[in-house]
């Protein structure tokens, strides 16, 4: 039988037996694709206090080589967006995880400090679709009850490869005795996982060859105790959330990617960790995020099917999100003792990651056929900070001296992303808004 043959008789026949479980699967491997997305972007920062001294790089041009990646990876954001609503996700994680393998493993060529930011460059391009493709298979793919949990799936693999980054590519550097080699393993890992996410992953969950009329009719209506609640689908955003949102996807990620690019020489500079003392240590920190990240998806959800209100549910997590970062930013200057300082900052972590549930937000305020588009733009804003944040750290560390007034600028973020999160309208579409 035809695929596409397949999809008009699991749409139109009863659902009969247990649902099949395809859809957590599809984001099974978003997730390891977000894993493996955010271990090739973390190489570098943590490889960075070895390259500057073999480069010869001053702190600025650090900063603007870890800032590099986010220059065209913010452009092509909502290109990208407009490319997945147009040809689908399936597509474009193909060809994302394929292209950023390539320009990971070329890394491993670089010979000065403007050969390795050329290479930076295109692996923002490469990698620019992924986490809006994410967001376009979650309006597919779940119900509109289930995408808490979808959104901190995908998003939570992004603090786990940051953990595992630090612990895989410490030990391959100690191991192989060189970055470089570090830089080409990890890159031809990527382009096999490629091509994994081409075999496995579909547009339309009806064209599946695993999944049953259950799982399609259940997708399509969500929990039998909420299937008769009435499904406000969006024809428009209210400006006033779109502004909410952009400003609080900035400021959260100007923390996110601070912490991403900077956090590994922090530890090292003002925490005077050695290699395998910092990989270890990242990998607490960003585990923490990636728990923080689950929690706050499932506790939504939960939240949700018991009654509460949707603007209720997401102001409440993620105002916490806001409010404890920026205590953690405060309190850490005070904190003397190495070990205490990582706790502090795998608290911070945990709740940072709160933030994950922001990428539930292009589906449950955009029409579907403009979800990737959304995404895109969310994205976008973020990855605008992701330019902005290693530039600013480095140029505030070269006139001070000390981390001290960095973390006061993400304690200042942190009060930021609090403040243009409650502007955003959660009653645009969907249930329980």
């Amino acid at each position: 039988m035809s695929q596409a043959r397949k999809a008009i008789d699991i749409g139109t026949i009863a659902p009969k037996g247990p649902r099949s479980t395809v859809r957590w699967r599809i984001f099974g491997i978003v997730f390891a694709l977000v894993v493996v997305n955010l271990i090739d972007r973390t190489t570098l920062s943590i490889a960075m206090p070895t390259i500057a001294k073999e480069f010869s790089l001053t702190p600025t041009m650090q900063g603007v080589i870890l800032s590099a990646f986010f220059w065209s990876y913010a452009t092509l954001q909502i290109p990208g967006g407009w490319l997945i609503d147009r040809f689908g996700p399936r597509a474009l994680i193909t060809l994302s995880t394929v292209f950023w393998g390539l320009f990971q493993s070329l890394a491993a060529l670089a010979t000065g400090g403007v050969s390795l930011l050329l290479t930076r460059v295109g692996l923002g391009a490469a990698e620019a679709p992924l986490f809006p493709s994410g967001a376009k298979l979650a309006s597919i793919w779940l119900a509109p009850d289930e995408r808490g949990r979808g959104a901190v799936l995908m998003d939570s693999g992004a603090p786990l490869g940051a953990a595992f980054g630090g612990v895989i590519i410490s030990w391959l550097i100690l191991t192989l005795g060189d970055w470089r080699l570090a830089f080409l393993v990890a890159g031809v890992a990527t382009i096999l996982l490629g091509w994994v996410g081409w075999r496995y992953l579909r547009d339309d969950p009806a064209a599946h060859p695993g999944v049953n009329a259950a799982e399609v009719a259940y997708i399509k209506t969500g929990a039998p105790a909420l299937a008769a609640l009435p499904m406000v689908a969006p024809d428009r955003i209210a400006p006033r959330s779109i502004g909410g949102m952009l400003v609080g996807r900035m400021s959260w990620a100007m923390i996110n990617f601070g912490l991403l690019t900077w956090g590994p020489s922090y530890l090292a500079q003002a925490r005077h960790f050695d290699l395998k003392q910092m990989g270890s240590a990242t990998f607490v920190i960003f585990l923490s995020g990636m728990a923080g990240s689950l929690f706050a998806g499932f506790m939504a959800d939960f939240l949700l099917k018991h009654g509460w209100a949707r603007g209720t549910v997401y102001r409440l997590l993620l105002g916490i999100s806001g409010l404890a970062t920026m205590g953690a930013f405060l309190l850490l200057p005070e904190v003397s003792d190495p070990v205490a300082a990582v706790a502090v900052l795998s608290g911070t972590l945990f709740f940072l990651y709160f933030g994950s549930l922001y990428w539930s937000l292009p589906g449950i305020l955009a029409p579907r056929a403009k979800v990737g588009l959304l995404g895109g733009v969310m994205n976008f804003a973020g990855s605008c900070s992701g330019i902005a944040i290693p530039i600013i750290t480095g140029v505030i560390l070269q006139s001070t001296g000390t981390y001290l007034a960095v973390l006061y600028f993400f304690a200042g973020s942190a009060a930021l992303y609090v403040l243009a999160t409650m502007v955003i309208d959660f009653r645009t579409g969907g249930r329980h808004a």
